[in-house]
């Protein structure tokens, strides 16, 4: 076989598959004939006349995203950095203007944000950005709607994806919300601690208000048990003078008994000599002696007293009879 036969063979079949190209999914392809636009292929397998007819570009028809940081002053002088998200894609009926009229579309978007943002966020206080983030995001959107449509883009959404105050700015708004939250947090413990008090303080009532009664109640069963012993010692023949300094003295040498049985106790009972229980006893009942003596003394003295006014109010003195009046001679 002649060598210009296998050559010009190769040509043929290099020209033949040249003649044929594929689009992918979601692409769009710009065809051109000597230079001139011929057509826009979509996505599958495609023929062009090889030598006279080229492949210009490819145009991407996914959603894109841009991530544009800005650095502007807010409306009370602090200066932030903010990242603004814009999302587009190329409209696939306006390929031809995507493709011929706008030749680096992230710079012009980059453009269109700075220009928003710095108008925008110089209105606003940081506090305001912060919060009203999405009226900046809309802000953006429509104003890239506007601009972009034109050159085949359309805008899907934009988004304020971060605010980035300068350092010493976010450490101050940090030390402010720390101070809110330990003044928080002092106001639930002083109020927790107020619950504590109150209910320590009602505890300690309602201890003492049922201490006081059970000693009220121990009180009185002792008083009846003393008027039950009283009455079984005047059977026997005791008065109750005598029997009432019985029983304290009974009580007197029960308690040193109650000290000694304790031996870690540091209690002083004075006078504590053998003599002290006769001696309670002799005073006891003298002063016993001695106040009803002193008691029949005031009841006669308050009897004569009775009996006097009443003799008053019997006989009455009669009035004097007036004098005649004088006459004249």
């Amino acid at each position: 076989m002649n060598i210009a036969l296998i050559i010009l063979l190769v040509f043929g079949l290099f020209i033949l598959l040249s003649s044929f190209f594929t689009v992918k999914q979601q692409t769009a392809v710009v065809v051109e004939r000597f230079g001139k636009f011929l057509s826009i292929r979509q996505s599958g397998l495609h023929l062009k006349i090889p030598l006279i007819d080229r492949i210009a570009g490819r145009v991407n028809l996914k959603i894109q995203q841009l991530d544009v940081i800005i650095e502007t002053k807010t409306k009370d002088n602090v200066f932030v950095k903010l990242k603004v998200s814009v999302q587009f894609m190329v409209i696939q009926e306006t390929v031809y203007d995507a493709f011929y009229k706008l030749e680096y579309p992230h710079d012009q978007i980059t453009s269109y944000v700075f220009d928003v943002v710095r108008a925008e966020v110089p209105k606003l206080k940081l506090d305001d950005v912060f919060e009203r983030k999405d009226d900046i995001a809309i802000a953006v959107k429509g104003e890239l709607n506007e601009a972009m449509t034109t050159y085949g883009y359309t805008i899907i959404n934009t988004l304020v994806t971060d605010i980035d105050p300068d350092i010493q700015v976010k450490n101050a708004m940090n030390r402010i919300n720390a101070a809110d939250r330990e003044k928080t947090v002092a106001e639930f413990e002083a109020e927790a601690s107020r619950i504590r008090i109150v209910a320590k303080a009602e505890a300690e009532a309602e201890s003492k208000r049922l201490q006081g009664l059970g000693i009220a109640n121990q009180r009185r069963e002792i008083a009846k048990g003393l008027v039950e012993s009283v009455d079984v010692l005047n059977r026997v023949g005791i008065n109750s003078q005598e029997a009432s300094a019985l029983i304290v003295v009974t009580q007197h040498y029960d308690t040193l008994q109650a000290i000694g049985a304790d031996a870690n106790s540091n209690l002083i009972l004075l006078p504590n000599s053998p003599q002290a229980g006769s001696d309670m006893l002799n005073n006891m009942i003298a002063s016993f002696s001695a106040s009803n003596q002193v008691g029949e003394l005031m009841k006669k003295r308050n009897g004569k007293r009775v009996s006097k006014r009443e003799n008053n109010i019997e006989s009455p003195e009669k009035p004097e009879a007036p004098e005649a009046p004088e006459t004249e001679e």
